[in-house]
């Protein structure tokens, strides 16, 4: 045989290795053996077979924990670098700008969504434990997230104990603030990686914080100052543990457990109120003997209204209107809302001039019977002298049906209102008439309708009085009284119209204001001032001569945090002591004496002046007392057309005139809003001679007036009166003689006066509701004789705001 080793066939089987301990077996050489070993081979574990095929070994299973802790240590690194914390949505940081009025209390609330956040310090320690009490005891100590409460929360609701969240109050946070609210699985692996983040980034009080200004309560509001209100009428930071204990309960379901909508759920409510006020207990935020003595609350019946009806609406949009044009804050911003803006409004007052306007004007119309009485409209401002506070205001009827607000429209003539100002600046200016006398109260004027003034180089001007009545040579004061038109007109001229301008800017008017023109005219009342705007005025010669900017705003607050800076109220001599203390002597008098003894109602020393507008188409009454300087206006206007419409026959009367409606309004309002307050008498510095009284002239006329700027005498067969200064063309203020109670309407009670000469402008094609409330005020002076200057179709009326009105600060120089 050959030495070659020899192949196996291929046919032949291979040998199984021999048993252990055969002689032949692992020796050196022998046939079929692998290898020289003279060790023993380890025998081969046997096949699992049956069942044990299915049960993993222990390397699997440790191979597969290492990698799935591999798995899930680098998932959780991967989510946590690529989840980032995204901007807050739409829905939680959508707030509305909160309105109150000087005490606190809310006035209106503006923006789709009822929420004022609030820092922490201004929610109360009780409501903040009565929260974590019902949703989160250990959210101080506790991480962002609770893995444990995750799992009951997912075992209680897969097992039908309830749906449970299983959430941290930061979790909580972070679905309401930062995430939509859909039940995802990847919202919630966001909300996990979030919460982690943020536990990090942010204190526990700052996501405590955001929790309570995000979470929803149920009455659409959001956050606990909203709930706050909505349920007890108080801010967050007056709630007690037994209010917070219930609006933490409301967490859980805001519409089931408000007893007041659904009482059947009161036990329910209730129970759950018992455990909130149990943990407090327990966590000891809550002694025991104040937890015995808790009662569960009874939430109001409704929350306080946020809509714009009444007169909210039009102090809305003023004082917005305020706070941008004086750079306080931008439009855009407060847009945004989450501002909570004080104003100067006192709610006691703002209800008295309510309630005066609705007593004396709006509850003797009847627009079914008479048409004129749908053009009714009334307006009004009432200004602290000391402070040049806005205390009250009077707009429509509501905001609603009118959108016009009257307080601060410029488009109706103020008439005789503006009379007190051409005085002013006569005494400011040591003034003198045409033969060389100083003008103080008892200077002597020709008060005969019609005469043409003496020294005007502008053209012939001859304004007539009220019904066309002479009355002879009088003293200023007299002429004050019955508001004679001819005296006041020759007065401004004796002192320079552009120095009359200038004074009635100085006292408060817009240097813009429409019809502020230097003519003959401009003592007559042909501009059209805002009542606020002559309120303003009034309140400079209430305060000695001292003017003030004036405001709407006490406080704004951003976010609950922030305070926004104000504008720094600035005050000087506007015009002398004297000045303004004699004009108030003089107007002293027109109340005690001339067409204002209506306004003797408020009981107090008071001061004013009565005004008609061209046409009658507004009457007004200007006053004042050491505290309170109110202006009042009635006004006609269309409401299709928004023309300016004459009130004859108003209320059922021949005319509507400043001592009427006007100032029996401003007796009332006067009298309770000062109510309680102690009475103050005029403390006046009198021009030379000023604090005698001439003796009265003798009156002309046949009979005394009765009325507001009366006269007699007799004029061409196309004249009428005219207030404003027109002349002859068109008709003017009432007028009437001191012993006339207290009305201020001039000629008989029994027929409207002629209205030749033409007709009064009835204003733009615009309707309400509207902004701007109609075209001018009517009325053309150029028709007074001569070639018409001072009319209103001079030029230099200044400014186009004439409509809106809204003074604002800066203040012009000439206001400062």
């Amino acid at each position: 045989m050959s030495d070659e080793p020899q192949q196996p066939h291929p046919g032949w089987a291979k040998r199984e290795p021999e048993a252990a301990g055969d002689g032949q077996t692992g020796q050196p050489g022998a046939p079929g053996t692998p290898g020289t070993s003279g060790k023993a081979k380890k025998p081969k574990r046997p096949r699992r077979t049956g069942w044990r095929r299915l049960i993993p070994t222990w390397r699997i299973a440790l191979s597969t924990v290492v990698v799935g802790l591999l798995l899930i240590v680098g998932g959780f690194f991967l989510g946590y670098h690529l989840v980032q914390i995204p901007a807050a949505n739409a829905l939680a940081t959508k707030q509305s700008n909160v309105y109150l009025y000087a005490d606190g209390s809310v006035l209106a609330r503006d923006g789709e969504v009822n929420r004022e956040s609030v820092s922490l310090a201004r929610i109360s320690k009780d409501a903040q434990h009565a929260v974590l009490a019902a949703e989160d005891r250990d959210f101080y100590t506790e991480s962002a997230i609770d893995p444990m409460a995750m799992v009951r929360a997912g075992w209680n609701t897969a097992t039908g104990k309830g749906k449970q969240s299983g959430s941290t109050i930061t979790q909580q946070y972070v679905k309401n603030y930062y995430l939509a609210q859909e039940q995802t699985v990847t919202r919630k692996v966001k909300e996990f990686f979030i919460s982690i983040k943020l536990d990090r980034e942010k204190s526990k009080n700052e996501i405590l914080e955001g929790y309570l200004n995000t979470s929803f309560f149920g009455r659409g509001a959001y956050g606990i100052q909203a709930a706050a209100q909505a349920y007890f009428g108080v801010d967050a930071k007056d709630l007690t543990a037994a209010q917070g204990a219930y609006l933490a309960s409301l967490l859980n379901a805001p519409s089931q457990y408000d007893v007041v909508a659904h009482p059947e759920n009161r036990p329910a409510a209730e129970a759950r109120w018992n455990y909130v006020m149990n943990g407090m207990a327990d966590k000891g935020w809550l002694s025991a003997s104040d937890r015995a003595a808790a009662k569960f609350p009874k939430p109001r019946q409704s929350t306080v209204s946020t809509g714009m009806s009444g007169q909210r609406g039009y102090v809305v949009n003023i004082v917005k209107k305020y706070l941008i044009e004086n750079g306080i804050v931008d439009e855009e911003e407060l847009g945004r809302g989450g501002y909570r803006i004080t104003t100067t409004l006192q709610k006691d007052k703002q209800d008295a001039f309510v309630k005066a306007v609705d007593d004396k004007l709006m509850s003797q119309l009847d627009k079914k019977e008479r048409k004129v009485d749908t053009y009714v409209r009334a307006g009004g401002a009432s200004v602290d002298p000391k402070t040049g506070k806005v205390v009250a205001m009077y707009n429509g009827i509501d905001y609603v049906k009118q959108y016009t607000p009257n307080a601060v429209r410029r488009d109706f003539q103020v008439g005789s209102t503006f009379k007190p100002f051409v005085f002013t600046s006569a005494v400011e200016n040591h003034s003198e008439t045409q033969s060389g006398q100083t003008i103080n109260p008892n200077t002597r004027y020709d008060g005969t309708s019609e005469r043409p003034v003496q020294g005007w180089t502008g053209g012939r001007y001859a304004p007539e009085n009220e019904d066309h009545r002479d009355y002879g040579h009088v003293t200023v004061r007299e002429a004050t009284d019955k508001s004679i038109n001819a005296v006041y007109a020759q007065m401004a001229v004796d002192v320079g119209s552009d120095k009359v301008k200038q004074t009635a800017i100085d006292l408060g008017l817009s240097k813009n204001t429409p019809e502020l023109t230097p003519s003959p005219s401009i003592a007559l009342g042909v501009a059209t001032a805002s009542p606020l705007d002559m309120a303003e005025a009034y309140a400079t010669l209430a305060n000695h001569g001292r003017h003030g900017t004036y405001t709407f705003v006490e406080k704004v607050m951003k976010d609950g945090k922030q305070e926004v800076e104000l504008p720094e109220r600035r005050e000087h001599q506007a015009v002398s002591r004297e000045a303004a203390d004699t004009t108030t002597s003089v107007l002293r008098s027109v109340v005690q004496n001339g067409t204002a003894t209506a306004a003797q109602a408020a009981g107090r020393p008071a001061a004013g002046k009565t005004g008609t507008a061209e046409e009658d188409t507004a009457a007004w009454f200007a006053g004042y007392t050491p505290d309170l300087a109110t202006v009042v206006a009635v006004m006609g206007q269309d409401p299709k057309t928004a023309a300016h419409k004459p009130l004859y026959g108003a209320t059922g009367l021949a005319r509507i005139n400043g001592g009427g409606a006007p100032a029996e309004i401003w007796g009332q309002y006067t009298r309770n809003a000062l109510k309680g307050e102690p009475v103050s008498d005029f403390d006046l510095q009198l021009q030379d001679g000023a604090d005698v009284t001439a003796p009265p002239s003798g009156d002309a006329s046949d009979e005394p007036g009765d009325g507001d700027e009366s006269g007699s005498g007799e004029a061409d067969e196309d004249s009428t009166g005219d207030e404003d200064g027109s002349g002859s063309a068109t008709p003017g203020d009432s007028g009437g003689s001191s012993s006339t109670p207290p009305g201020d309407g001039g000629g008989t009670e029994s027929d409207p006066p002629s209205t030749g000469g033409g007709t009064p402008s009835t204003g733009g094609p615009s309707t309400e509701p509207g902004p701007t409330g109609g075209g001018d005020s009517g009325g053309d002076d150029s028709s007074n004789g001569g070639t018409g200057p001072g009319g209103s179709d001079t030029d230099g009326a200044g400014g186009g705001d004439s409509n809106t009105g809204f003074p604002g600060l800066p203040v012009t120089p000439g206001r400062q």
